[in-house]
């Protein structure tokens, strides 16, 4: 685990989640210190990345989103590390977390909480010596308090809860259930 990284999660528990040019331009004018990036193709994400470095952010990449990337190979996490200076990635592949840290990327393993199935894989990422992510981020992040809670017990990993959070109240559940941070593309939320 990258305690740096955690530590960075620990002083800014809202992160902005930006989808476009417009979201991540509005980001940038916030006190957040952490931009996940969910958007971009081969030819942008290094100057997605650049702007986000150039303002002082930490920039992590949801490569499973960046278009043109054969995303379940190995090949595009050495694209991120060689064409970009993105801090860490995102995947829901979590055959991509071992060699994203072989090459000192920190990484973010997302689950969509969607039935019982999710939390037994979660509890199988945590019991088979698979190599483990800096932290979990579970969508959709409004899920009840009973669910990270849950997740906490099963994962050594810390949680961020994603998805679906759009104002305090949210961000307070979250947090009060045991989610180490939130992230969020709503603009009201990165000024909490």
């Amino acid at each position: 685990m990258h305690r740096d990284f955690i530590d960075k999660i620990e002083e800014n528990p809202i992160i902005a989640a930006v989808k476009d040019d417009n979201g991540l331009s509005a980001a940038l004018k916030t006190e957040v210190g952490i931009i996940f990036i969910l958007y971009g193709d081969i030819c942008t994400i290094g100057d997605i990345v650049k702007r986000v470095k150039e303002a002082g952010r930490m920039a992590v990449v949801h490569v499973d989103l960046v278009t043109g990337l054969n995303n379940t190979r190995e090949v595009c996490l050495d694209f991120i590390k060689n064409n970009t200076r993105a801090d860490g990635i995102i995947t829901t592949k979590g055959n991509l977390i071992q060699h994203a840290k072989e090459l000192g990327l920190y990484t973010v393993l997302r689950y969509f909480v969607i039935d019982s199935m999710a939390l037994v894989n979660i509890e199988k990422q945590a019991g088979y010596g698979m190599t483990l992510p800096d932290v979990i981020e579970i969508l959709p992040g409004v899920v009840v308090s009973k669910i990270i809670k849950k997740v906490n017990a099963i994962s050594r990993v810390p949680v961020i809860a994603g998805g679906l959070i759009s104002d305090r109240d949210d961000v307070m559940n979250a947090l009060q259930s045991g989610a180490m941070a939130v992230s969020s593309t709503n603009r009201d939320v990165w000024e909490l």
